[in-house]
């Protein structure tokens, strides 16, 4: 490997790193001490990460990318369990124990993931307590967010989950009614608990309401956040 290339690879792990919630607080050489035991790795649109019933030992960081956890159901339907998005990990459970993946990992676009092993990761925790206090709070975030979206599941009609949904979304950005959904409507449905049949007629519905306005596959115009907010909170 050329010393260009190795020195894209550092650059790209130490970037990796420091876009990670757990890490970000430490300092550049701290961070730089980290990246030297990461491996980063290139996955292609499909390819998978890990499978069900792996063993999991490893800590997987998004540099690049997104890449969709989701479990297979009992009648063989995927459920689409989160999204991964660039400075987003994989894998925490690792840190603790070996234990078996219940669910797939896969590269939904071009990905560019840093590793750590287990034993690295141990050997940092040890070195920067820190670390565990910041994985306690995420642990404790994405327990929130699991419960959340079960109770939604188990509770809300497919009406109440879309139009909760696109507010969430519309909430998560700048002053602007104009959405695009950074998935695909197939993979946007799983994650909803629906059919894309389904979720298309919500949409259509909602724009026979004139509360947005389809625009293309991904793009979604809000013309009335109030009354979508109704139809969420109902």
């Amino acid at each position: 490997m050329s010393n260009d290339s190795c020195n894209h690879s550092d650059h790209m792990k130490t970037s990796c790193i420091s876009r990670v919630p757990i890490f970000n607080h430490l300092t550049d050489n701290e961070m730089a001490e980290i990246s030297q035991v990461a491996v980063s790795k290139k996955l292609k649109k499909g390819e998978l990460l890990f499978h069900s019933d792996e063993l999991s030992e490893h800590l997987f960081i998004v540099h690049k990318g997104l890449v969709k956890m989701y479990r297979i159901t009992e009648n063989g339907k995927e459920q689409i369990i989160r999204f991964v998005e660039e400075g987003d990990f994989i894998g925490e459970l690792s840190l603790f124990s070996k234990t078996m993946t219940t669910s797939y990992a896969e590269a939904m676009e071009d990905t560019e993931i840093c590793t750590i092993q287990q034993h690295d990761i141990h050997q940092l925790l040890l070195s920067y307590p820190t670390i565990s206090l910041k994985i306690l709070e995420e642990f404790t975030s994405r327990l929130h967010e699991t419960e959340s979206l079960i109770e939604k599941l188990n509770s809300q009609d497919v009406e109440k989950r879309v139009a909760g949904y696109l507010v969430e979304l519309i909430e998560g950005q700048e002053e602007t009614m104009t959405i695009h959904l950074p998935i695909r409507k197939g993979d946007l449905a799983s994650y909803l608990g629906t059919s894309q049949e389904t979720l298309s007629r919500r949409l259509s519905a909602f724009q026979n309401q004139g509360l947005i306005e389809l625009k293309g596959q991904r793009k979604i115009i809000v013309k009335q956040l109030e009354q979508l907010r109704k139809k969420a909170n109902n």
